[in-house]
């Protein structure tokens, strides 16, 4: 299968559609049954963190979200925000993350570090190659490898 490229206006409406796309292609690149629940988590929460950016910031580009099954299922989230934004809020602790000063948006990219990891075990959180937005990547394995 090639790579399916989906891309959204940052409205939390069509977070959902990512998900369902994604378990979509999950399923028809072999992810694990048992697995399914995690990728649409794991979607869900890098879509609304990238969406949470782009309201934040006032952005109107869409949020690109990019699925492959080349060896194994990856899942490419991608926000167009200012990069310091996009990565600065995973470094916060947790008595920043309750300060009042932070505004939903604020702890919505912030805590989706935290529940990413808890969901992916390979996530790699990048800035793009353009040098504006962040790349979340995560990665499932597919067919025999998903086996073990």
């Amino acid at each position: 299968m090639a790579t399916v490229r989906l891309s959204f206006s940052p409205a939390p409406v069509h977070v959902r559609t990512a998900r369902l796309v994604g378990v979509a292609v999950a399923r028809r690149a072999g992810v694990r049954e048992d697995l399914l629940d995690e990728v649409r988590l794991a979607i869900g929460e890098a879509c609304t963190r990238a969406v949470a950016l782009h309201r934040q910031y006032r952005l109107t580009e869409p949020v690109l979200v990019e699925m492959s099954d080349s060896g194994s299922y990856s899942v490419r989230v991608v926000d167009r925000a200012p990069i310091e934004a996009g990565i600065g809020l995973a470094a916060l602790d947790a008595d920043q993350l309750a300060a009042e000063s932070l505004d939903e948006d604020d702890l919505t990219t912030g805590v989706g570090f935290a529940l990413l990891a808890g969901f992916v075990e390979d996530l790699q959180v990048r800035p793009v190659d353009e040098g504006v937005g962040t790349e979340v990547r995560m990665v499932w394995p597919v067919g025999a490898a998903a086996r073990r």
